[in-house]
């Protein structure tokens, strides 16, 4: 038991409650452990994978884990952390996104101890009557408490009433499921506990709640994600993750070994005693880097990323194999519109802020005019930052 809870509780933010977990793991066999993943975003990146890590850790100890993909709740948008009612998707476009997903998981979970759920297998048979019971059984003071709501009430914000249920479904897909964990990001925690207390109103066992930290991204400050450039994603070629890797700071290797490795907590310890009595951090963290890619993608993948690290950052190398992106144009191309078109860069004002900061070189010359124009029938060699290299036909 105490080697179960050591290994449960590595990482996570908070246990509601740990003597029902203790409870739970005394008298059940194999516990239902329940995840929802909303598949509003296809790609998967190591943010994502805190809470895939610690569902590995349940089957570990045997346990069954429900990845619910939430083709249901989807179409209402999760709210959580929102200061403003959310899109919702189409049927179609959710389900192409679930299938990018489920694609993914099985890089972390096993396969035996895994079941793929869609929650609109019995939302969509709750039916008005269904749906209104279901209210029918929590308080909107409560709702109101709730941080985010709280704000947008407070501050005149719209609040849309879908948005309400939204935590009322969450709670159902737990009783339909009989779940007896469920987890999310701390920024679930309101959720969570709807569903725990809605167990008991269906006269079920309630569930046990964790919470998980949120992973910071490689700026060491913001929450991983995309739309700030600051994530690794687990489709990412190894030099790429490699060289992501590599750029963190010493200080958020600690937090990311400790989330994202599946290193004993000894042995991660021991390497921190040998930083501090004079270990490079640089080779702890190409440990960190190497195991993460070989995860992802293989050993030989993971072991040829750190020699093309090595040769490129070490002796000033360029990689071996630079794509070549040919665009035809009609007249001459602002950079900043080169650089987004080419996909070296997500935005016209990523790559204006990037060239101000000289991290932008064509063919080896650093370039620091934003409103630089390109002429067609050229050949370039495009270096944006320390890991992004394109031959560009114009």
């Amino acid at each position: 038991m105490k080697e179960s809870l050591e290994l449960i509780k590595r990482g996570i933010d908070e246990v509601l409650t740990e003597d029902d977990l203790v409870s739970k793991l005394k008298s059940k066999k194999q516990l239902i452990i329940k995840v929802g993943f909303d598949p509003t975003a296809p790609d998967l990146h190591l943010g994502h994978t805190v809470i895939l890590n610690k569902m590995r850790h349940f089957q570990e100890l045997g346990h069954k884990v429900v990845f619910l993909i939430g083709d249901f709740t989807g179409r209402i948008g999760d709210p959580s952390g929102k200061n403003k009612t959310r899109p919702s998707l189409d049927k179609e476009e959710l389900e192409k996104n679930a299938k990018t997903y489920s694609d993914q998981v099985f890089k972390i979970l096993n396969k035996d101890l895994t079941d793929i759920r869609f929650n609109s297998e019995w939302c969509e048979d709750l039916g008005a009557d269904g749906i209104i019971g279901l209210a029918s059984k929590y308080n909107l003071g409560r709702m109101l408490e709730r941080d985010d709501f709280s704000k947008r009430y407070k501050a005149n914000q719209q609040i849309a009433i879908h948005e309400f249920l939204y935590p009322l479904i969450q709670a159902y897909d737990s009783i339909a499921l009989n779940a007896d964990v469920e987890m999310g990001g701390t920024d679930q925690k309101f959720n969570l506990l709807v569903g725990r207390e809605l167990q008991r109103a269906f006269d079920q066992e309630p569930q046990v709640c964790i919470t998980l930290p949120i992973l910071e991204g490689l700026d060491g400050t913001n929450k991983m994600s995309k739309s700030l450039d600051n994530y690794v994603g687990i489709n990412e070629a190894p030099d790429e993750m490699f060289g992501k890797i590599m750029s963190i700071s010493d200080d958020l290797m600690w937090r990311w070994f400790e989330l994202l490795s599946f290193k004993p907590i000894n042995a991660i310890n021991e390497l921190k005693k040998e930083v501090r009595s004079g270990m490079n951090p640089r080779d702890t963290k190409i440990l960190l880097a190497e195991e993460i890619i070989e995860r992802f993608h293989s050993k030989e993948d993971a072991e040829n990323a750190k020699n093309t690290f090595l040769d490129r950052f070490q002796k000033g190398a360029k990689p071996k194999d630079i794509e070549t992106f040919s665009i035809s144009l009609d007249d001459d191309i602002a950079i900043g519109n080169l650089l987004k078109e080419s996909g070296l860069v997500q935005s016209t004002s990523e790559a204006m802020r990037l060239v101000k900061q000289g991290a932008v070189k064509i063919n080896d010359e650093k370039i620091d005019d934003p409103k630089l124009s390109i002429e067609k029938n050229q050949e370039l060699l495009v270096q944006v930052g320390k890991r992004r290299f394109l031959k560009i036909k114009t």
